[in-house]
């Protein structure tokens, strides 16, 4: 590596700069993209090969998954968003929850009607109504406050 000064002669302002072998930008860049990728580096993908069968073929985690949702990805995503919404329903009082759990299947149960959720509660169902469109606005409302943060 070679270095080069420059002097200023109006403000005696060195500046200083690096002339780089091509070999050694090329280590530089190398290690660059080395700590670029070290936080991703533990992650695991569904299509990343974990193995092979007794016929050789590659077997991958997408492969070996069982769920009884035919389409895997499509579980798992749903599964994602609800893991982000039940932080939100903290706010909520126990009636609430339990409208909205139930009304959009929250809990990896079928979704239920107000008609259902009403008879259950042992309320009118334009009260679950009135419950729900309250519940989903309180949710709106802390939703938008802990992304202003």
């Amino acid at each position: 590596m070679s270095l080069v000064v420059h002097f200023c002669g109006c403000n005696h302002l060195k500046i200083i700069t690096n002339i780089l072998r091509p070999s050694i930008v090329s280590e530089i860049e190398i290690l660059m993209f080395l700590r670029s990728t070290k936080k991703s580096r533990n992650d695991i993908y569904l299509q990343d090969p974990i193995g092979q069968d007794k016929e050789g073929n590659e077997i991958s985690l997408f492969d070996i998954l069982e769920a009884d949702n035919e389409d895997i990805i499509e579980y798992i995503q749903l599964n994602l968003e609800v893991a982000k919404i039940n932080k939100y329903l903290s706010v909520l009082d126990d009636r609430e929850k339990l409208v909205l759990i139930s009304r959009y299947g929250l809990d990896n149960e079928k979704e239920r009607t107000q008609k259902e959720i009403a008879k259950e509660l042992k309320i009118s169902r334009s009260y679950v109504s009135r419950i729900e469109k309250r519940a989903l606005m309180k949710v709106f409302h802390e939703y938008y406050r802990q992304e202003k943060r």
